[in-house]
């Protein structure tokens, strides 16, 4: 009888265990199911910062995360993306990461593995902060990931320029910072200069219109006066040096520009006013078009952001365009990466 208790009561444990244990196995292997095989966060940027056309850029603390979850035979992709371009963006033809992807496996000579692509992007599309140089920034170190090379940075960088044709984006989204850059569409020459410091923030005044930078590049003339040029060499040189030795008070004069902002803030609603706006408003160091345009930052100093920002809705409001603000923090690190253990 003794005996008998024994085998009952051992299995009367091992049933009591056997399901939570299927469990836990099941829900591990759901979470490695789940879990992604590239995941990359992927910083917004305000290019050009006035006088930098083409050359100035920095990251900003605004993110889209873009995930590989899964590895697909060769030339086939399947996309979902969840906010900004949900109903644009998921057609692997349509995507630039994707494209970008492809354009680097050309370049590079690899043979473009296919895959699902997850990405959630928070940037606005179209709005001169940087979210097509995001996707062509994870394009291109998907590419590096799965290519089993040992592909540097600065070839990384390179190509990310190639793709955008122009480096004021796509190299402070991939190094953060503040960056300096010259690209003659061959070699990339680039410096990056610390992030701006916790005491400044950036406003971000986003209106409810689109400008594209195809558009945008179209606007500005072959020529410019002799003149203009020499305003924005010193300008830009007053920039660098007054973001190197954090001399802010000097950034309002360093930012000023006659290359591209008087043609670019005739693209969309109260381009010029927005600017003039927040100057006006306590606490405002300089204001610029970000990019392309139509997105207008301000540095300010810390606590002055929220009338900064209100200020430059009401400019914008007041030339018939619906806009919103972001409140930023200069961002530190730019694209981060990781991997899970993966056979390519």
């Amino acid at each position: 009888m003794f005996f008998i208790f024994q085998v009952l009561l051992f299995c009367s444990i091992v049933l009591y265990h056997y399901p939570e244990s299927v469990k836990t196995r099941a829900k591990k292997r759901d979470e490695m199911m789940n879990e992604a095989l590239i995941t990359l966060r992927v910083p917004a940027t305000s290019a050009n910062l006035g006088s930098g056309f083409d050359a100035l850029g920095m990251a900003l603390s605004l993110y889209n995360v873009f995930k590989v979850t899964e590895l697909l035979d060769e030339g086939k992709f399947i996309c979902s993306v969840v906010g900004e371009g949900a109903g644009e963006l998921s057609d692997a033809s349509q995507n630039m990461t994707v494209q970008s992807y492809l354009e680097a496996c050309r370049i590079w000579n690899l043979a473009p593995r296919g895959f699902r692509l997850e990405s959630h992007n928070v940037i606005p599309l179209c709005r001169g902060l940087g979210s097509s140089s995001t996707a062509v920034t994870a394009g291109v170190l998907i590419a590096r990931a799965l290519s089993g090379r040992q592909i540097d940075e600065q070839e990384a960088l390179r190509v990310m320029t190639l793709i955008e044709g122009h480096p004021d984006n796509v190299v402070p989204c991939c190094l953060g910072g503040m960056t300096v850059s010259c690209w003659d569409g061959t070699q990339l020459h680039t410096v990056r200069l610390a992030p701006l410091p916790e005491e400044l923030q950036v406003v971000a005044a986003v209106p409810a219109v689109r400008v594209r930078t195809h558009d945008a590049r179209r606007a500005l003339p072959k020529e410019v006066p002799f003149s203009d040029a020499v305003f924005n060499l010193g300008r830009a040189a007053l920039l660098c040096a007054a973001w190197a030795s954090g001399q802010w008070e000097h950034l309002s004069h360093g930012m000023e520009d006659r290359l591209h902002q008087p043609y670019r803030a005739r693209l969309f609603p109260g381009g010029a006013e927005v600017i003039e706006s927040a100057r006006r408003v306590p606490g405002c160091i300089a204001s610029a078009i970000s990019g392309s345009g139509p997105t207008i930052i301000a540095v300010v100093r810390e606590g002055s952001a929220a009338a900064v920002g209100s200020e430059m809705c009401r400019a914008f409001s007041a030339a018939g365009a619906a806009s919103q603000f972001f409140v930023l923090q200069g961002c530190a690190n730019g694209a981060q990466i990781s991997t899970a253990d993966f056979s390519v």
